[in-house]
């Protein structure tokens, strides 16, 4: 067995930063998807010495891995029923549809908790291993909501922060799950528990004064003899590692090859998702079905790239999205397409960043449309790419991204004459109105980048850590409120019970 190395700075997630694949000489490479954890977090984690702990993939043993840009791997094994009922189940078919307004039905296993627990459990202690002594540890995402009071059970000594990507939901759906208090009570393991948006912090403070009966403002929970600070952090992007890229003289032209391969439209309209029922791909193609049938959008002057990763493949209604959203396609471009100029161009393979950015330039119009989604790192991705100040961003409101980025041509998803109002607009803006809608967000995102949300995290997080050293040490007060007591035994919720499991 490797030896244990202990580390200052530790980030928890469910999955490891790396491919599913080891080179020949041992070696790994950072697996960076648009937007998402990894691309938030890896050009931190390659400068700062860390540890990362997380599944590698697979079911079965942990391997022991090989470090990645100095960043130290620690593995957790899951076997097939975790996978199944904590990844696929509680995490992926309860928590995801109810987190993302209920787009499905959220579904309720008693065994899927279970696993949940297990699982949770396994991270903690895991976790527990490897942090050095009054270190640092950042629990990512949905995933692990148990995790923080786990390890705090664990590893007082600890500095745990916890960040949510994902929105979190109102108190009517959240009151929803059965095992909600349990799932209030290990986020509140956290020093400092993080969110995209200051309205999801309000959620999670008016749940914990329900649920659990804590006294709680926006800002601060009080729980046993601690407090527990919430707020907002927008996460972002390494602006200008993404600018730089997009400035190379091979990705430019790159971008003007791909013109003439989609024929040299007059406009390109590019969507880049994650086969995903959130982020409203059918909903998009409708609306742009329907301009084609109205003659408002003409295949010969304009077309669409869809690019749609596949994401969680095994789970039912993932598959059943797929199939339907290409059944759409085919049909569109059976309908409007012609020999040699398909309506839409549909893709589902993995790109490279230098293709991706290559994309971005290309395209006139970035369609980044989710019915709900916690920030989406990929318009802030476009807009970074756009260093020769075009293109239009077409953003849902009911994306985190779109509080930052106002200046974008906004729309409600979930309103299709909307959404093509919205379409049509970006597509006839002028070049005056899209350039400064650009500069706007551009300066934006140089002020606001990867970096600078670490840093107000991390800053928060240290600050809770010396409001806790003086309410360990005083008995003062702070914002003018009492050193908040522990609580009563909150009362009981509701046992809610579920067919399954």
């Amino acid at each position: 067995m490797p030896e244990m190395r202990q580390s200052s700075l530790v980030v928890v997630a469910n999955r490891l930063p790396i491919d599913d694949s080891v080179a020949p000489d041992g070696a790994c490479e950072w697996r960076r998807s648009p937007g998402g954890l990894v691309g938030a977090l890896h050009p931190l984690l390659r400068h700062t010495p860390a540890t990362w702990v997380g599944w590698a993939g697979g079911a079965g043993s942990a391997p022991a891995l090989p470090d990645v840009d100095g960043v130290r791997m620690h593995t957790v094994a899951l076997s097939r029923d975790d996978l199944r009922d904590h990844y696929e189940g509680f995490s992926n078919a309860t928590l995801w549809p109810l987190y993302h307004d209920a787009v499905e039905q959220p579904q309720h296993h008693r065994r899927w908790w279970e696993a949940y627990q297990r699982v949770n459990q396994r991270f903690a202690e895991a976790t527990a291993e490897v942090a050095e002594q009054g270190g640092i540890v950042w629990v990512q995402d949905y995933h692990l909501q148990l995790v923080p009071g786990l390890l705090r059970a664990l590893r007082p000594d600890l500095r745990i922060g916890f960040f949510l990507h994902v929105p979190f939901p109102p108190p009517e759906l959240f009151m929803q799950l059965p095992r909600r208090a349990e799932l209030l009570r290990g986020m509140l393991g956290a020093d400092l528990v993080g969110f995209q948006r200051a309205q999801a912090a309000h959620n999670f403070a008016q749940l914990v004064t329900k649920v659990l009966e804590l006294p709680a403002t926006d800002r601060r929970i009080g729980i046993d003899d601690r407090v527990v600070r919430i707020g907002a952090f927008p996460v972002s992007i390494d602006t200008a590692e993404m600018a730089a890229l997009a400035a190379r003289p091979e990705v430019a032209a790159r971008a003007r090859r791909l013109r003439r391969d989609l024929g040299d439209p007059r406009q390109v309209i590019l969507s880049v998702d994650r086969m995903d029922y959130t982020k409203g791909i059918e909903q998009r193609l409708k609306a742009y079905s329907e301009l084609l049938a109205s003659g408002d959008v003409k295949v010969r002057d304009t077309v669409l790239v869809q690019v749609a990763m596949p994401s969680r493949e095994r789970v039912g209604q993932y598959q059943i999205l797929r199939e339907r959203i290409e059944r759409e396609v085919g049909r569109i471009n059976g309908e409007f397409g012609r020999v040699g100029e398909p309506a839409i161009h549909y893709l589902t393979q993995p790109f490279d960043r230098a293709e991706l950015a290559a994309l971005y330039r290309v395209a006139d119009v970035m369609a980044v449309t989710p019915l709900r989604d916690g920030m989406n790192l990929v318009a802030k991705e476009y807009v970074a790419a756009r260093v020769d100040g075009a293109g239009a961003l077409l953003l849902s409101e009911f994306a985190g991204t779109a509080a930052e980025l106002p200046e974008a041509y906004l729309v409600n998803p979930h309103d299709l004459e909307g959404l093509k109002q919205g379409l049509c607009a970006a597509l006839r803006a002028s070049p005056t109105d899209v350039g400064q809608r650009m500069r706007a967000m551009r300066a934006y995102l140089h002020q606001h980048d990867i970096r600078a949300w670490a840093r107000s995290y991390l800053s928060a997080l240290d600050e809770a850590g010396a409001l806790i050293n003086r309410l360990a040490s005083t008995d003062g007060t702070l914002d003018g409120a009492a050193r908040v007591p522990a609580p009563a035994t909150p009362a009981a919720s509701p046992a809610t019970h579920h067919a399954g499991g």
